[in-house]
């Protein structure tokens, strides 16, 4: 982690590989609280933590508005809340339920495709044996 107290919009697109477009509009969303020195951004550490968190949880499939609930939930308290790590608990079960639906509608597609391939492969192997 880095020691650096403030960050350009440029210097954290870089860091997290992400566009400077992107960056405007988690603080447009709320997530992200830059000061400002004219029109130049100017993040702090948190804003910098904050974003690595919202990058984590889109990877994960959390909403824009769990994470900003999240993050409301931490800034009532200086360490967080029992009442923030049971929604974090709460989208994750619920999120895990969702990746195990979509693995179960997967596997079918894939019997599904496996069945039409296995038709279509008949087919074709008796028009060859009738020309």
């Amino acid at each position: 982690m880095s020691d650096k107290k403030t960050f350009s919009i440029s210097e954290l697109a870089k860091e997290f590989d992400v566009t400077t477009r992107s960056i405007r509009f988690y603080e447009d969303e709320g997530l992200l609280h830059p000061t400002r020195n004219g029109q130049t951004r100017i993040f702090s550490s948190k804003d910098r933590v904050r974003l690595k968190l919202t990058l984590r949880g889109k990877r994960m499939g959390f909403s824009l508005a769990e994470t900003r609930e999240l993050f409301s939930l931490w800034d009532e308290t200086a360490t967080g809340s029992e009442k923030q790590l049971l929604m974090a608990l709460e989208v994750v079960e619920r999120r895990r339920a969702q990746l195990e639906q979509q693995k179960h509608d997967i596997a079918m597609m894939e019997i599904e495709l496996d069945n039409h391939e296995a038709r279509c492969r008949e087919a074709l192997a008796e028009l060859r044996q009738a020309s």
